[in-house]
């Protein structure tokens, strides 16, 4: 099958892609936006859209009616037949159930049917989803719901409508509604504090640009290895003489046959809305990148679960197979997907960006040292926000963040900070009024226009006008990390805005003085969150120790955190998550991680011995019939001509037999894993007990591969996998 695979991988040519229209003219034609909807809405059900957009309000059934009216009549010109609720249940993928926009009367005549109703709300049952025991049988319905912030989309031919999807009780059964509830508590608690610099102000949105790695290999050849298709990495596999080694890959000429995937890829992305920007090579071999303009958040994550259906759909009918996996391949680099967030308001400014002018750079210092503030008090959680089987792979590797949480800020405005840390207690006088204003704050735009400077290790850096949150997964959905960090940045900007009113209120202070005095507080006690070293060094382990930062190296050990005391009352106050969700979400991710390994371990058992062992015992037969021959060819004076034959024989002999001992191994330990009485030593004991044995497993299959002649082994190599373009 290898051998095949590599001959149909040798003789693919590029798909020729054409582009004759204007990325401009292609843009968002599949997407009922703002522009379809004055076209196909009435005035009435246009205003009450916006108003549920911008202000939440709900939109009553007579509306719904309309506006669904409205959806049908542009599908239907657009050649649909179908629509769907397309949701994002905890699995970590989309999910959609399609139904024709068809319906018979009552003397049987058929119609094309599509009401407020349909748009609303849908029952798809839904049972089999992961629900953390959120649901008993007897009330196992789940339900999904319009959400009127992402537009409704055209793919193939089926309207989709992106929806939440709830519990027949109201739980949060996806990741899209704690998203959109942690956006509307920082949309409140930033205005509120966006208000003290500017009334004008009457929403925030978070807005999020990600970039997303990924690898690409012949179909083919993908195909050829089990555990590629079961588990989107490759669990044997001896390093290639050439990896990324050279650097020759990171930015260099995009393969032809590449970079006709990319182009049709861009092309369907524009037509849905999804607003691709950048294309290029990664650093390891076959891997590559590609990044949108930033959006709202909630927009930014549909475009992002969107975009990973695309690609695998584009990437079939160019003989490809997209991996998504951190880390599919051992020795090289793996996948990320860096988060890049801030804060703009309605009126057209990012609060992470500083202005012109001291009252405008004081605003940039409130909402910097705030989600300082909040990262430092919240570290651990925002560590479990990017928990995942397939991450903890990638996370402390050479090329990914460590596992601890800490802030880069760059020396220039870590010397800001210090500066500000000085500030008098209560009011300021005015010499120190204007030196801050001057010498300080003033000269934040002139700092950042110079600060370059960017430590790749840090997982999460201030980079000009946003923070890049760099340890989520590629794989991942980024609803998960974007509902942690908008949630503590509300919650911060909540207590930041009680204690400047207070100090206002009680002290007297003006508010600039006021705003000052609470920012100096928190610079101190934020402090120890900041690190401009480096994150792989031993030292940095050490340090963080001494400043009581979290190290949770797997993702048992990380996500307890998120059934604490303080995430309860964190979910709890912001109305994001309650108690039941929690335990329900972390359950799910426990599940998850328990599978994921329960998965690869039996791969790895069918690699072993339905692969590996065969392939070495056919190697051992040759050479001992070579052996043989040379024995009765030259009798007692064969065994200097058989010395080498010998030597690989009991090589091959110790590797095939440990490989089949920790294989055996490796299953009565799941064996016992499984007996764990809760679900949560379970996981731990897959993570302690049975995961070691993949990588010592590995180690001797590795070596055989080596050992075995080429023509013999059945799993595709390294280096075919990772070179053929």
């Amino acid at each position: 099958m290898r051998f095949e695979a590599l001959a149909k991988s040798h003789n693919r040519e590029s798909v020729r892609i054409e582009e004759l229209e204007k990325r401009s003219d292609l843009f968002a034609k599949n997407v009922f936006n703002n522009s379809k909807m004055l076209q196909f809405l009435t005035n009435e059900a246009y205003s009450k859209v916006q108003a549920a957009i911008f202000s939440g309000n709900k939109i009553d059934r007579k509306i719904a009616d309309q506006v669904a009216e409205g959806m049908k009549a542009w599908a239907l010109s657009m050649g649909a037949t179908h629509y769907t609720h397309w949701f994002q249940p905890l699995t970590g993928a989309t999910a959609e159930k399609h139904d024709a926009f068809f319906d018979l009367m009552p003397d049987g005549r058929g119609i094309e049917k599509f009401g407020g109703g349909q748009l609303v709300q849908q029952e798809p049952d839904a049972s089999s989803f992961p629900s953390g025991g959120i649901r008993n049988t007897f009330e196992a319905r789940g339900y999904t719901a319009w959400d009127p912030t992402s537009p409704a989309f055209i793919y193939k031919t089926t309207l989709c409508i992106p929806t939440i999807f709830v519990s027949y009780t109201g739980e949060a059964l996806d990741n899209k509604a704690p998203l959109l509830r942690a956006l509307h508590a920082v949309d409140e608690a930033a205005t509120g504090v966006a208000q003290y610099f500017d009334k004008n102000v009457r929403k925030v949105h978070a807005t999020l640009g990600w970039e997303q790695e990924y690898f690409l290999i012949d179909k083919a050849l993908a195909q050829s290895r089990p555990d590629i298709l079961m588990t989107g990495r490759t669990l044997v596999g001896s390093s290639a003489a050439k990896g990324q080694q050279l650097d020759d890959h990171y930015f260099g000429v995009i393969p032809n046959r590449v970079l006709s995937f990319m182009s049709a890829l861009e092309k369907q992305c524009m037509l849905l809305g999804i607003p691709v920007k950048t294309r290029h090579n990664e650093v390891a071999p076959n891997q590559f990148e590609l990044a949108p303009v930033f959006e709202e958040a909630n927009l930014s994550v549909d475009h992002n679960l969107l975009l990973m259906d695309v690609m695998d759909e584009i990437a079939d009918k160019h003989g490809f197979k997209v991996l998504f996996h951190e880390k599919p391949f051992a020795g090289i680099n793996g996948s990320g997907k860096h988060n890049n967030w801030s804060l703009a308001t309605d009126t057209g400014v990012n609060l992470l960006s500083p202005g012109s002018t001291p009252m405008k750079n004081l605003q940039f210092l409130t909402f910097f040292i705030n989600t300082i503030k909040a990262v430092d008090t919240y570290e651990e959680l925002l560590r479990s926000s990017i928990a995942s089987a397939s991450n903890d792979h990638r996370l402390g590797a050479n090329e990914a963040p460590p596992a601890i949480f800490s802030i880069f800020v760059g020396k220039q405005l870590s010397d800001v900070l210090d500066d500000l840390e000085g500030v008098s207690k209560g009011k300021l006088s005015p010499e120190e009024k204007t030196e801050l204003k001057l010498n300080v704050v003033g000269k934040i735009p002139e700092i950042l226009l110079d600060n370059t400077d960017r430590n790749r290790t840090s997982p999460f850096a201030f980079t000009g006008n946003k923070f890049e949150m760099r340890g989520v997964g590629s794989k991942m959905n980024c609803a998960k990390p974007m509902t942690v960090l908008n949630t503590i940045v509300a919650k911060q900007l909540v207590d930041f805005k009680k204690e400047v009113d207070a100090l206002i209120d009680k002290k007297n202070l003006k508010k600039d003085e006021a705003v000052f005095n609470v920012l100096r507080e928190y610079i101190k006690t934020s402090k120890r969150i900041r690190f401009d070293g480096d994150g792989y060094s031993k030292d940095w382990d050490t340090e963080a120790r001494k400043r009581k930062l979290s190290n949770n190296k797997n993702t048992p050990k990380a996500i307890q955190v998120l059934t604490s005391k303080d995430s309860l009352a964190l979910f709890e106050a912001t109305k994001v998550m309650n108690d039941k969700e929690l335990v329900a979400h972390q359950e799910v991710e426990l599940d998850n991680y328990i599978f994921h390994l329960q998965i690869e371990s039996s791969i790895l058992n069918e690699l072993v011995y339905n692969y590996i062992v065969p392939a070495t015992l056919k190697y051992q037969n040759l050479l001992l019939e070579n052996i043989a021959g040379l024995k009765d060819v030259y009798g007692a004076a064969h065994k200097k001509l058989t010395e080498p034959q010998l030597n690989i024989l009991e090589k091959m002999a110790e590797h095939m037999v440990a490989a089949k001992k920790l294989a055996d191994l490796m299953t009565q330990a799941k064996i016992k894993s499984d007996k764990a009485t809760s679900i949560a030593k379970k996981a731990q004991s897959y993570c302690d007990d049975v995961k070691p044995y993949l990588d010592q497993i590995r180690e001797h299959a590795d070596a055989l591969e080596q050992l075995v002649a080429d023509e013999l082994w059945p799993l595709t190599k390294y280096r075919e996998l990772l070179f053929t373009k």
